[in-house]
C-alpha cells in the first residue's frame, strides 16, 4: 500500500464481502476457516498473535477473530446465504490486500465486493 511520505497513513482496512454457494462447506467449516484465516495474515506479511473462534451450532456458521500484533483479521458467516463479511485490518508493512486471493479462494466466492480504508490520516 503507498501513502504520502508527509502524512503517512497507520493502517489500511479491507471490507470484503463475499457471496458463494448457499449452504456450501466453506460457511459452516470452522476449523478450516482457522487454518486459511492464519495463513493469509502471514501471507500479508502479519504476525498472528491468538485467535478466537465460535461456531453457532450444526446448520449454523461461524464468527471468528484472529488478532495480529499489526490488528485482525474477522469473520462472520450465514450459510444460508452463502455470505461471509470479512474484515481485513492491518498497520506497519502488513499489506491486507494480499489476504483477498487466499479468502475467495476458500469460500469459493462466486461475487465479492471490496473496500479498502486508509486509516489514521491527519
Amino acid at each position: 500500500m503507498h501513502d504520502d511520505e508527509d502524512n503517512p497513513a497507520l493502517g489500511h482496512h479491507l471490507i470484503l464481502d463475499i457471496w458463494g454457494k448457499v449452504n456450501n462447506t466453506p460457511f459452516f467449516n470452522m476449523d478450516r476457516a482457522a487454518i486459511i484465516f492464519e495463513s493469509a495474515a502471514k501471507e500479508a506479511g502479519a504476525t498472528v498473535i491468538t485467535a478466537n473462534w465460535h461456531h453457532f451450532g450444526e446448520g449454523m456458521g461461524y464468527t471468528g477473530v484472529v488478532v495480529l500484533a499489526e490488528s485482525h483479521i474477522s469473520v462472520h458467516t450465514w450459510p444460508e446465504k452463502g455470505f461471509a463479511a470479512v474484515d481485513v485490518f492491518m498497520c506497519g508493512n502488513a499489506d491486507p490486500t494480499l489476504t483477498m486471493k487466499t479468502l475467495l479462494d476458500f469460500f469459493e466466492a462466486i461475487s465479492y465486493k471490496s473496500a479498502v480504508l486508509t486509516r489514521g490520516l491527519k
